[in-house]
């Protein structure tokens, strides 16, 4: 047998004083040991033996006056909390024989209990949690206020995205307990919160933390209070939903709650900014009762006073939480504004120049099937594209960061969709002309008429079903068009841009396809029997030509329009797709008509 260890522990100490503290100690050891048989470990054995020793004397300097035990000079003792709380008191011994640095370190057992469960429990219990509160204690004091604000910090920093569907309840909850603290005035200030109340007779101003100024002009008589807490990551948590459930805005202000005891029906909030390229600014409060009761932004009874460069002002004619909503998709950009019109109009100019030249030529190209329906296609691409810049432009003008016209956004919505979608369809027929033409060894086939029925009905009928499709859809839950006020198909919602972007981005695939194979038959039909077959070989060529240009053209032009939607915030893409988009009608004119030589020769 071998003994490993024996550890000791004073299990009781009672002093009496007399003169010197004398103690009757209790003493518990514990004794490890192993037993060991033909060279192996059989198993380890432990013994407990409870001693008490009796006339042991020891002087202590502090006894246990305040629950604190028995200690000599710079001991430190710890102290139970009261029955309705956790943790412990903490004290140092001194040299006067006293108990004294007492730190406290006990909270309410309903506070702990927060704590004790995970940041999404929390949330969904914290209404229940502050009427446990205003139970355990009438009126909230400072202590337990400043608790409350610790446990509201470390929440509201969450990045968790469970968290944000129970967010509203968090606000109520912190509602609720605004209305039961103390009448006395006091600050609270953490990290991430600011918690004030103030007492105020007639009016009141103030400036919170350095990001927002509350003044409240007048007010009914009479000594009343006014209590203030602004958040400073509340928007970690808090979802930027508005009265429409668009979530394409951005929280771009602190966070504001404000409860009078008085009645108080002119409020102003002055907010600084916290991200400057951010445009659009919308004054609101959260409204609890929205989409039943998970709550959102509401606009109803605030107004935008003043929108200067780093702060908002907004007048409001109640009291709750505020704050500002601010767009990242419309921000006031002069130089994107100006590439965008400026390009729109050469391409509008362009393609006018295209339509007036085919239309000088139109009788001596109808000669050639082939030429004839590739200028069918080409003044219809033309037309397509003309239209919808045209639609494009009345869109701008009637486009409403209020969205107080959503009527006249959808209509031009639809229209833009439509004739987009045709410019992309009529390249698509051009490129099937050229495919047939090609393989079918240039005699025989289908009549004019069949292909200029095929074309039609390509060119328009297929984007008019897309377009009815996607409108008849998404219209009906507000999700046609986007939310900040831009009339084009909404993308964060409904996602309904993608009944522009699959057809036209599928079309490219497929055009650059047949292109290859259309190289691939030309190449190794070099020769060619007579004069007639040598002007059908030059006709499509200038086809391929212009598919092999414009295809890539349009996709990637259009590729960089999906990027404004998916990375809003880069400046470089919307500049780039503003562009090559400004581009199309000026490379429909060059590709498309100038560069073949035939329409020279027929001038």
């Amino acid at each position: 047998m071998v003994i490993d260890e024996v550890d000791f522990h004073w299990d009781s100490i009672l002093c009496n004083r007399s003169g010197s503290t004398i103690c009757d100690a209790k003493l518990k050891y514990v004794i490890s040991v192993s037993l060991y048989h033909s060279g192996e470990d059989i198993f380890p054995v432990a013994t407990n033996t409870d001693v008490k020793l009796t006339s042991f004397s020891l002087e202590f300097r502090c006894i246990d006056d305040d629950g604190f035990g028995a200690g000599n000079v710079g001991d430190k003792g710890v102290a139970s909390c009261e029955p309705d709380e956790v943790g412990e008191k903490t004290a140092v011994c001194k040299e006067n024989g006293n108990w004294e640095d007492v730190v406290d370190n006990c909270v309410l057992r309903v506070i702990q209990e927060l704590f004790n469960q995970s940041q999404v429990t929390f949330l969904d219990q914290l209404s229940n949690i502050t009427t446990n509160f205003t139970n355990a204690t009438s009126s909230l004091n400072i202590v337990i206020s400043e608790t409350v604000m610790e446990v509201l910090t470390a929440v509201t920093r969450s990045n968790i995205p469970e968290v944000q569907s129970a967010s509203s309840s968090l606000l109520l909850s912190v509602e609720n307990i605004t209305r039961n603290l103390n009448d006395e005035s006091f600050d609270i200030v953490t990290d991430a919160i600011l918690l004030n109340k103030t007492r105020f007779t007639d009016s009141f101003s103030g400036d919170f933390n350095s990001s927002v100024e509350i003044e409240i002009p007048e007010a009914d008589g009479g000594n009343k209070s006014i209590t203030v807490i602004t958040f400073s990551s509340m928007d970690n948590v808090l979802p930027a939903r508005d009265e429409v459930n668009s979530t394409s805005n951005v929280i771009n202000g602190r966070v504001v709650l404000v409860q009078s005891s008085g009645s108080v029906n002119n409020i102003s909030f002055t907010f600084d900014i916290i991200n400057d390229t951010l445009g659009n600014p919308q004054c609101v409060f959260w409204n609890f009762s929205l989409f039943d009761g998970l709550g959102g932004w509401d606009g109803e009874g605030c107004e935008l006073v003043v929108d200067g460069n780093e702060t908002i002002t907004c007048n409001c004619n109640h009291l709750t939480s505020f704050s500002i909503l601010m767009s990242p998709f419309s921000p006031d950009d002069p130089v994107l504004d100006f590439i965008t019109y400026i390009g729109v109009g050469i391409s509008m100019a362009s393609l006018v120049i295209c339509l007036i030249i085919e239309a000088v030529i139109w009788r001596k190209i109808r000669k050639n099937n082939t030429s004839y329906l590739r200028h069918v296609s080409i003044v219809n691409i033309a037309v397509s594209l003309l239209i919808a810049n045209i639609w494009f432009i009345i869109g701008a003008a009637i486009s409403d960061p209020k969205e107080e016209n959503p009527p006249a956004c959808s209509a031009a919505t639809f229209f833009i969709h439509f004739f987009y979608l045709s410019l992309f369809f009529w390249m698509f027929a051009s490129a099937l002309l050229l495919l047939y033409r090609t393989v079918s060894v240039f005699d025989g086939g289908l009549s004019k008429k069949s292909l200029l029925a095929i074309g039609f009905t390509l060119g328009y009928g297929a984007p008019l079903i897309i377009a009815v499709i996607t409108i008849a859809v998404t219209a009906p839950s507000l999700e046609y068009i986007r939310q900040n006020g831009v009339c084009w198909l909404n993308w964060y919602e409904s996602m309904a841009l993608l009944a522009f972007v699959i057809p036209a981005l599928t079309i490219v695939v497929i055009n650059l396809f047949i292109l290859i194979v259309v190289i691939y038959k030309m190449l190794r039909r070099r020769a060619v029997r007579d004069a007639a077959q040598a002007a059908e070989r030059h006709i499509l060529v200038v086809i391929a030509r212009s598919l092999a240009v414009l295809t890539p053209f349009f996709g990637l032009t259009w590729a960089l329009g999906v990027g404004t939607m998916t990375n809003p915030e880069n400046r470089g893409i919307h500049i780039s797709f503003a562009f090559f988009n400004s581009l199309q009608g000026f490379f429909i004119l060059v590709f498309g008509t100038l560069l073949d030589k035939k329409v020279g020769m027929t001038q």
